[in-house]
């Protein structure tokens, strides 16, 4: 017998609670649903595996994988990638524990032991597992394009420098030395407008926008997010407690007029401008004006996330919002870690003066400051033009990758239409035909093919699609890829 959990174990179909008319997906629902309402599964317990689960109920796997998609979705059920699907925290109107369940003399327990904070960040996957990338698998660079030899040699140079310095507590808002050259690198390639002392060192970008969240956002306060997003950014401002008030993009970027009609009050902006996250948009120079003009009028912030604006393959790259920003209530946010290696773990914001100092004071609560010895490294990979020529490097293979996605996507013309394509690591391809994109990515997963669905980047309604990453996949890969793809949407449209 599978080994999992004993409440799935002695549960069959049989035994339902549903009318021979209904749905068999939607019977598979309500036996997993009353199991976790009456407690036989327990919050944050793990369910066995969709093929498991269609095995012991003897049902297909499709009908398992709809059931566990309407679970996720009601808030019953989460699914972390390469971990599996477990009972969710905070279950929505649990039922006592049967009777006999709870033992004399033991006090009553609530629901959830998290607060509210805590549930919204449980709400998100965690990674249990390395994260490595499938064929169009978005946000991961190519790791066999990092010039290994030169990093390995610049980090032992900082790891073999004498004295003590780089073997103690450092300053939390990073090494002077790399401050300085980050405020060089992102002046003559972002125009962005700073001075070493206004940057600050981090691991990542969403840890930066953490830090401006736990910095400026009270519980209540209102904040405008693009709609489609990138979901962890949005998920960190709601921990902190805001209300996130979706904004549509189109193809000029976040709408500030309908912004100020759903929320006037909002206290925050949070855009990816020059690389719109996920549709892969360009914010045009009157958005960016008239975003500037509200925060600059109603002294309120706009974080600027340029998650991959050194990488653009039409033109040079484009210019910071910060660039523009006369009043100082842009606060700019870069990383190295998707044009070097994932791993790598190093990221920035520039911080507008009046804000310097407190948020170094809570990157100093957050963690201390980033690796010394990294850092070091990475101030002479940029300082010696390593970074330069990787970049150089990058856009090349990059855009052939990219060439040969947009190659294969051509096969596809009449049940795709492709969006903006011109930078960073992926691009959209919109669904011509009403499809549902989840009940695609399912099938392509159950052939190995791991495809973002463009609806789950949405907080309000949705166009179906899918998001493509390009960086971590050979034009061979993907081809193949693609041909598959190919096969399971005209199945779907047809």
């Amino acid at each position: 017998m599978s080994k999992h959990p004993r409440s799935i174990q002695m549960l069959n179909v049989e035994g339902l609670p549903a009318t021979s008319d209904q749905p068999l997906s939607v019977r598979v629902e309500a036996l997993i649903r009353r199991a976790i309402l009456s407690g036989n599964l327990a919050a944050g317990a793990r369910l066995p595996s969709s093929r498991i689960l269609a095995q012991d109920l003897d049902v297909s796997r499709h009908t398992v994988e709809h059931a566990f998609d309407q679970l996720v979705a009601e808030g019953f059920l989460t699914r972390r990638r390469g971990s599996g699907t477990f009972v969710a925290i905070d279950v929505p109107e649990r039922e006592q524990p049967p009777l006999g369940r709870k033992k004399a003399g033991t006090k009553e327990q609530p629901a959830s032991a998290l607060s509210q904070r805590g549930a919204i960040i449980a709400a998100y996957p965690g990674h249990r597992d390395s994260m490595l990338g499938t064929a169009f698998t978005p946000s991961i660079p190519a790791a066999e394009f990092f010039p290994r030899e030169i990093w390995s040699r610049l980090m032992s140079r900082a790891m073999s420098r004498a004295g003590i310095d780089y073997w103690s507590y450092g300053a939390s808002n990073g090494l002077p030395e790399l401050r300085s050259a980050i405020a060089a690198h992102i002046a003559g390639s972002r125009a962005v407008a700073c001075t070493p002392d206004q940057v600050i060192v981090t691991t990542s970008a969403q840890q930066a926008v953490d830090l401006v969240a736990r910095v400026l956002l009270d519980p209540g306060d209102a904040a405008w997010v693009e709609d489609p997003c990138y979901p962890l950014g949005v998920l960190i401002l709601k921990a902190a407690g805001a209300h996130t008030c979706p904004v549509p993009v189109d193809a000029d970027g976040l709408d500030v007029d309908i912004a100020l009609e759903r929320e006037p009050r909002a206290r925050l902006a949070y855009v990816t401008p020059s690389h719109q996250y996920p549709s892969g948009g360009l914010m045009s120079l009157s958005r960016r004006q008239a975003l500037l003009a509200w925060a600059e009028r109603e002294r309120t912030w706009i974080i600027e996330d340029d998650y991959d604006g050194d990488l653009r393959y039409a033109g040079r790259p484009l210019a910071s919002l910060q660039g523009l920003d006369p009043a100082g209530r842009v606060i700019y946010i870069g990383t190295f870690n998707k044009m070097m290696f994932s791993s790598l773990r190093l990221a920035y914001l520039v911080a507008p003066p009046s804000l310097v100092e407190p948020f170094l004071a809570a990157k100093h609560m957050m963690d201390g400051h980033a690796p010394i010895h990294t850092q070091a490294a990475m101030t002479r990979f940029i300082d010696d033009g390593h970074l330069a020529t990787h970049l150089r490097r990058l856009v090349g293979e990059y855009d052939e990758r990219r060439q040969a996605l947009l190659s294969s996507l051509e096969s596809l013309s009449d049940e795709l239409e492709v969006g903006p394509s011109d930078a960073g690591l992926h691009l959209t391809a919109y669904l011509r035909h009403v499809v549902d994109d989840r009940g695609v990515s399912l099938e392509c997963a159950r052939a190995g093919i791991d495809l973002d669905p463009l609806s789950r980047f949405y907080l309000g309604p949705a166009r179906s699609g899918f998001v493509l990453g390009f960086a971590c996949s050979s034009p061979s890969r993907t081809e193949a890829a693609m041909r598959t793809v190919a096969r399971v949407i005209r199945k779907v449209v047809r």
